[in-house]
């Protein structure tokens, strides 16, 4: 249902005037003026409405309402989400939409803003101190949010000092290796962040939901009944060994709920913009919720410990889910507690130089002491 076609546009029962292409021009007031301009000369011989007098008008029937300020503390305690080491996790217990009293444009307009001012600051930190990495694993359901968490919380910062990997399907040369290899060589550097879209827990969930194990090339008298509790036990001892060798890890499981995923695999289907993004490979894999579900609460479980903590967050509101996560990972840079490295003394004294010479308004000498230390 289209709008009503109109030589110069048309207006609505309250008078809001739409333009030719449907355009909603404005209260009242303004459709007056329209009016007003639409009669010829003939009509008013000696009146002719002014663009300066419409203008007026049209300011003159709108009422002045004053512009919403975003900029109230916006608190969420994000340890509401952690997993406690020991701690027996059933996901179903835990909310996958926001379950705490905030504004949403607080914090959309204000309080994210924010969070991503202040992870810039302290990646900066951690970049050039070049000391401690950070490794930020994501997991979650299919569409559940992780390309979008990734592409909104961490596009900010400098891309040189942040690495995303995302692990597909195990290659042959990565099934010829053992199942941490490609985790292994994907780990960032001192001073880098690496974000792990899917991770090596895919080898104790997608592993088992589908008995990979038999078909992989792991000696059989391997496999048995307490191979997963192995695996976990390798996983702590891994990440703990990181830790102790200055890589700090948190984990997060994006918590969505099956309707919502429904929804937005559906809209893979109808929204020709989100085409791209529909696999068959989804819709198959939500027959699997029940079991996948049992899973990953297993594995949070058996996994979460107090060096490398798993965070279950909503994920059903994206504005949400967006700023919890900001905030876990600023509470793990400020853990680090990165700091700009100290200057040396030449430098220092360099940088007094130049300071001299620019209040001084010396712009000859700049010059020459910057010939003079790129001869150095």
């Amino acid at each position: 249902m289209g709008f009503p076609k109109a030589k110069r546009g048309g207006a609505d029962g309250a008078g809001c005037v739409f333009s030719a292409k449907g355009e909603r021009k404005g209260g009242r007031g303004y459709a007056i003026a329209r009016r007003k301009i639409a009669f010829t000369d003939k009509s008013f011989p000696h009146h002719r409405i002014t663009r300066r007098e419409t203008i007026m008008e049209n300011q003159g029937n709108q009422e002045s309402v004053p512009e919403k300020k975003y900029d109230g503390p916006v608190k969420i305690d994000i340890d509401r989400y952690r997993a406690r080491e020991g701690e027996k996790i059933n996901l179903k217990k835990f909310p996958t939409a926001c379950d705490v009293n905030v504004d949403k444009e607080s914090v959309k307009m204000s309080a994210f803003p924010k969070a991503l001012e202040e992870l810039n600051l302290l990646q900066a930190k951690l970049y050039a101190q070049s000391t401690y990495g950070l490794v930020i694993v994501l997991q979650a359901m299919d569409a559940a949010g992780k390309d979008g968490t990734i592409r909104h919380v961490f596009s900010h910062l400098d891309p040189n000092g942040v690495h995303v990997v995302s692990f597909k399907q195990p290659t042959s040369e990565e099934k010829d290796h053992d199942y941490m290899w490609r985790i292994n060589k994907a780990l960032p550097r001192r001073g880098d962040i690496g974000i792990f879209n899917r991770s090596h827990y895919e080898d104790v969930v997608v592993t088992r939901v589908h008995d990979l194990i038999h078909q992989g090339k792991l000696p059989k008298n391997l496999i048995t009944k307490n191979i997963w509790d192995i695996r976990y036990r390798q996983i702590r001892d891994w990440e703990r060994y990181l830790g102790e060798n200055g890589f700090h890890m948190i984990k997060i499981f994006l918590h969505v709920s099956k309707n919502e995923q429904r929804d937005r695999l559906a809209q893979r289907i109808l929204n020709k913009k989100k085409n791209w993004k529909f696999s068959m490979a989804d819709i198959n894999e939500r027959r699997y919720w029940d079991r996948y579900q049992e899973l990953y609460s297993e594995m949070i479980s058996a996994t979460s410990t107090e060096e490398a903590p798993w965070y279950i967050v909503p994920a059903d509101n994206k504005w949400y889910t967006r700023y919890v996560v900001s905030q876990i990972v600023i509470r793990a840079l400020k853990d680090i507690a990165p700091k700009f490295p100290e200057m040396s003394k030449e430098i220092r004294e360099q940088l007094e130089e130049f300071r001299k010479l620019i209040e001084s308004g010396n712009v000859g000498m700049i010059e020459e002491m910057e010939d003079v230390l790129q001869k150095e």
